[in-house]
């Protein structure tokens, strides 16, 4: 009768750390899949913001093109002191913008203003003696982009919604988890 309690002892701490393990194995299985799935939603959220951010960006260009003369302030103020031959390049629609609203900075600084078709509405390019300050929106869009941990370009299509890209669940090829 005591080896039989003994042995029945023996296969209930057997059993219970077995369970344990078991169920150890399986919360961190859990833990594991749920931050996989946060990760992912905090990506989708952060492109949905950069998507949203840029039609905003565009709208506000198109309609208040006059903002590019505190871009041009900006890039011009960046500049240290001691800077010569500069040159401030614009979109050939933010010329005249430019010239009437960053007229004081341009010529405080000795700046000439030039008309660049190559350049993209609501950014400029100020070269100098000492340098290059690219405060073009292509650039200055990558940077706020980056800063969210998002490798989304200026002139990138708007991507699929989630439900359109793949009708598979998260982590059912291996991925996100």
């Amino acid at each position: 009768y005591r080896d039989g309690l003994a042995a029945l002892e023996g296969f209930k701490q057997s059993f219970a750390s077995q369970t344990t393990a078991q169920v150890g194995a399986l919360l961190a299985s859990f833990g594991d899949e749920l931050a996989g799935l946060q990760q992912d939603m905090a990506r989708t959220l952060a492109i949905a913001a950069t998507q949203l951010a840029r039609r905003i960006v565009r709208s506000e260009i198109n309609t208040r093109p006059e903002l590019i003369a505190h871009v041009a302030q900006e890039a011009l103020d960046t500049l240290l002191l001691s800077a010569k031959h500069i040159t401030l390049r614009v979109h050939p629609d933010d010329h005249a913008l430019v010239a009437q609203g960053a007229a004081e900075v341009l010529q405080a600084r000795g700046a000439r203003l030039l008309a660049d078709a190559s350049m993209a509405r609501g950014g400029c390019l100020v070269e100098s003696d000492i340098g290059v300050i690219d405060a073009s929106v292509e650039t200055r869009w990558r940077r706020a982009a980056a800063a969210l941990g998002i490798d989304e370009p200026w002139d990138a299509a708007p991507a699929a919604a989630p439900a359109e890209r793949s009708s598979k669940p998260v982590g059912s090829d291996g991925e996100g988890s």
